[in-house]
């Protein structure tokens, strides 16, 4: 019996017990990856082993009752950077230093360009191909991505800005080739049959945390300015696109090895986020009181639903069940409980690190998500 009355069933993306997408890797598979470093495989070897254990990750999701399913980022190394190495005239490059975490620095890979921005093919696209294949009818193949937003971020970081400045004297050009790459990419997984796609995006939770954008952007930066740039360019990319075609979106603020980047409440981009950008929902985190309290969801427009990021990825403790239903309560006070849903507040290995939980531990919170779900709405 739900707790809320009148509540209806989702059919449809979001689901009322979601994920966000990534799984921690295998240990098969991370064996596979360093034997192919060391040379003693071939890419076909890996691409065999990869195969084998998304397809077990996809029965595993289906066996927890997940109605949308991913094939885990097993193919990725980072869930944002192998996305844009597949775009023409982009590069793979190593910096200084990675980002900062609280406690931890990432790996320092980065994202450059080496030409004018376009998209042709992706290798992303195969991806996609043999997930929905095997996802079958009964769930939906979501595919996750970085956004434009958090590509442009990528490549003004730091001495990457010198390369886009040379290649894009003229920001305007740099902003319409970005968003019309993204628009081919997405049109591309449509035609594979692609009907959820969800854009992962940190650049909204960096601009909620003042002292964290300051050493990426440089003091003097215009928050106004980046606001409406970041929803430009996400807008822009997800503009005229198929109406069967439900495009979500995550905003995150940090998952490496269970640290964190940002913290702040989303009050600063709120009305920019939650009012404007033409998504059908929002999957959020509010793990911790990082993220402050529920009342900017009174911005979120029209019938766009929320997936409450209630319960942390980064530990395999579970959560108090009650603490979270009361929590789920409160966000009600703010918007429909009809427009809610419950997913982690992340993914489970945003990189191939992983966070720092067992798979066993990883599923425990999957099944215990659907558990509060079922209770709450029905």
């Amino acid at each position: 019996m739900s707790i809320f009355e009148n509540i209806t069933k989702r059919a449809t993306v979001p689901f009322r017990y979601d994920i966000v997408g990534s799984f921690l890797r295998p240990q098969r598979l991370k064996e596979a990856r360093e034997q192919l470093a060391a040379g003693k495989i071939t890419p076909a070897d890996l691409t065999q082993v990869e195969d084998e254990e998304i397809t077990k990750l996809v029965s595993k999701q289906k066996e927890v009752g997940l109605k949308a399913v991913t094939d885990g980022e097993f193919r990725r190394s980072y869930w944002h950077l192998d996305f844009f190495w597949g775009f023409d005239g982009v590069e793979h490059i190593v910096l200084d230093h990675g980002y900062f975490f609280h406690g931890e620095e990432t790996r320092a890979d980065s994202a450059r360009l080496s030409g004018k921005i376009s998209f042709k093919d992706h290798p992303f696209l195969a991806h996609y191909k043999y997930l929905k294949q095997i996802a079958g009818n009964e769930v939906t193949a979501r595919q996750t991505l970085p956004s434009p937003a958090q590509f442009f971020a990528e490549l003004v970081r730091g001495e990457n800005a010198k390369a886009t400045a040379l290649y894009y004297p003229d920001r305007e050009e740099l902003y319409r080739d970005i968003s019309a790459a993204y628009h081919k990419a997405i049109l591309a997984f449509y035609d594979l049959g692609c009907r959820n796609l969800q854009l992962d995006d940190c650049t909204w939770g960096m601009l909620c945390d003042k002292n964290f954008w300051s050493a990426m952007a440089g003091d003097g930066y215009d928050v106004e300015e980046l606001l409406k740039l970041y929803l430009r360019l996400n807008n822009d990319a997800i503009a005229d696109l198929p109406k069967d075609l439900t495009v979500t979106t995550h905003v995150c603020r940090g998952n490496y090895h269970s640290t964190w980047a940002t913290s702040g409440g989303y009050e600063p981009v709120a009305k920019t986020l939650f009012g404007g950008e033409h998504v059908s929902a929002y999957y959020l985190e509010y793990d911790t009181d990082r993220a402050g309290d529920f009342t900017p969801l009174k911005e979120v427009s029209g019938e766009k639903s929320v997936v409450l990021g209630l319960i942390s990825s980064k530990t395999g403790i579970l959560e108090d069940k009650e603490q979270i239903i009361n929590r789920i309560k409160e966000a009600a006070q703010y918007i429909s409980p009809d427009r809610l849903c419950l997913s982690p507040q992340c993914g489970f290995a945003s990189t191939e690190e992983g966070n720092i939980l067992t798979e066993e531990e990883q599923w425990k919170k999957l099944s215990f998500i659907k558990e509060i779900a079922d209770e709450v709405w029905g």
